[in-house]
């Protein structure tokens, strides 16, 4: 196929792959993998703050835990919560943004300037404000986060709605008498996926790093839970001299977004070629 072989030609886009396929397989294989799964909650005092060693790769945490257990199985709950937080975003952004598009009047402009409010405000700020209004969570933070995301998605829709509003294919189904909603989500939706695709991919890797900064401030996974957010933020008593706590868990945060944005870039590149990275 020529998606294929363009997207493969695109290296930074298959490293970002290779990265992204690699956490999906540490987050399901991760009990699997785990060197001592049990230390997601065992507290081992007698060897706590250990640094690397052939034990301990990633070292111990302040209650002995082996850090490189709780890298491993803190993936599983990045990807569920950022998985979570996108489809919650996508059911809310994407219809509104094909019913602005494609019905205009009052209707459209009422639900453009509500996205355009909240995209004028930083989205970590607003999910901080959310968070805080609601009983500091898990479950909190993936509906803050997901609240504050949506605008990204309709303002997508909205636009490709638009443009396909006036194309001859829509003006064919009108004149056989097809009705709006059979338009709209029947041929109008499928031909924006693609750029739904891209911004979801994007959306994943910027959804966990905003996800573990509400973490490292108390307002997302709860102890002994094994959150990279979390763990950075329990390292700071420590730091520098037991440095490996903080390291391990802000490099996976590190690589996973950085695969996403990869991956995201590169099917952007596809999707839009105007938009195509310079090489």
């Amino acid at each position: 196929m020529l998606f294929l072989r363009r997207f493969s030609r695109d290296v930074p886009a298959m490293v970002g792959l290779a990265i992204v396929v690699l956490v999906l397989l540490v987050a399901v294989l991760g009990p699997l993998l785990a060197p001592y799964p049990a230390d997601v909650s065992a507290s081992h005092l007698a060897r706590r703050l250990k640094p690397p060693s052939a034990a301990y790769p990633f070292g111990t945490d302040n209650l002995g835990r082996d850090v490189l257990s709780r890298v491993i199985l803190g993936a599983r709950g990045a990807l569920t919560v950022s998985l979570v937080v996108v489809s919650l975003a996508m059911t809310i952004g994407i219809p509104l943004g094909l019913v602005a598009g494609y019905r205009g009047g009052w209707m459209s402009e009422g639900i453009m300037r509500i996205t355009d409010a909240v995209l004028a405000l930083p989205q970590l700020v607003l999910a901080l404000a959310l968070a805080q209004l609601m009983s500091p969570s898990l479950e909190s933070a993936m509906l803050a986060l997901a609240l504050t995301y949506w605008p990204f998605f309709t303002r997508i829709v909205y636009a490709e709605t638009r443009r396909l509003k006036s194309s001859l294919f829509v003006d064919a189904l009108a004149g056989i008498g097809a009705g709006t909603a059979r338009i709209v989500f029947l041929h109008v939706l499928p031909n924006t996926i693609s750029p739904i695709i891209v911004r979801a991919t994007i959306g994943l890797g910027f959804t966990i790093l905003t996800a573990a900064v509400l973490g490292f401030l108390g307002m997302g996974a709860a102890p002994p839970a094994p959150d990279w957010g979390l763990s950075i933020a329990q390292s700071r008593s420590y730091l520098p001299a037991a440095w490996w706590y903080a390291t391990f868990p802000g490099l996976a945060i590190l690589l996973t977004v950085m695969g996403f944005n990869l991956l995201g870039d590169g099917l952007r590149d596809i999707v839009d070629p105007r938009l195509r990275r310079s090489r």
